[in-house]
């Protein structure tokens, strides 16, 4: 019997909590703004042809969990995250972990090599598509620009999910470059795009279902820390690790909302 994805996802984020809280590494704002997205993507949607690409690579520790929950890392491995000689980095890599296509970290990369994918398997008449998770901060990097110019233009199979939760590593996203509608922005560009609530499951693997073909969009309006709240909507949170008292504060928090 498959498993309903808010059970998935509760038992995930409280792995997510001790992942990180164990390490004494941050980041755990940004991962808990995507996670509902990489367990639908991995639990509902990727099937064998399709490619996934981590470009905000800062949110590793969700995709480890997410490749926890479906047994394809062990809790031995979760044990050595972040730690000397780990296959488990802070920014994944590509050494010894199944379903991590690149290594990533360094923002702005991560559409041009999910085009690449896309591209290639046009050329070998493989089936399938390339899905690839950014923040919205990665978009003041020209390079995403270029790409969305080359995806569209030769309407590559990929879908583009952004991850919008309005803050960066220094500050809103708006303060830091105004780039806060991108929606808009990417509709100039002759791109399908469809905004939805990147906590519901539901929702997001309806919309990644009705791409029937091409090059497409997801907007996935979040909340960094979502689910805990001295970490909700704050930027600190980029960066922060917890103590034991904000780790047991955030443990009882998201699972009395899950």
């Amino acid at each position: 019997m498959t498993r309903p994805m808010k059970e998935i996802a509760r038992t995930a984020k409280a792995r997510l909590l001790k992942l990180h809280y164990d390490a004494g590494v941050g980041h755990i704002g940004g991962n808990l703004s995507c996670i509902d997205i990489l367990l639908t993507l991995h639990h509902r949607l990727l099937g064998s042809a399709d490619r996934f690409v981590l470009s905000k690579g800062h949110a590793a520790g969700a995709m480890y969990i997410t490749l926890w929950t479906l047994d394809r890392i062990t809790d031995v491995e979760l044990l050595t995250f972040h730690k000397d000689n780990t296959l488990l980095s802070g920014h994944p890599a590509v050494r010894g972990v199944g379903g991590i296509e690149f290594a990533t970290g360094s923002l702005g990369h991560g559409l041009s090599l999910a085009c690449g994918l896309a591209l290639a398997k046009r050329y070998m008449n493989d089936q399938g598509r390339a899905y690839c998770l950014m923040s919205d901060g990665e978009w003041q990097e020209g390079s995403n620009w270029e790409a969305v110019i080359f995806a569209q233009h030769h309407n590559l199979p990929v879908t583009v999910i952004v991850d919008a939760n309005g803050l960066q590593g220094f500050g809103s996203i708006s303060d830091v470059a105004g780039m806060d509608d991108l929606t808009s922005r990417f509709r100039a560009f002759g791109c399908s795009v469809v905004d939805i609530d990147g906590h519901d499951h539901i929702a997001f693997e309806r919309a990644c279902r009705n791409i029937s073909d091409g090059f497409a969009i997801i907007v996935a309006h979040t909340k960094k820390g979502n689910g805990v709240s001295f970490m909700s909507g704050n930027m600190e949170w980029h960066y922060l690790p917890m103590t034991q008292a904000l780790y047991e504060q955030a443990l009882m928090e998201l699972e009395a909302a899950t």
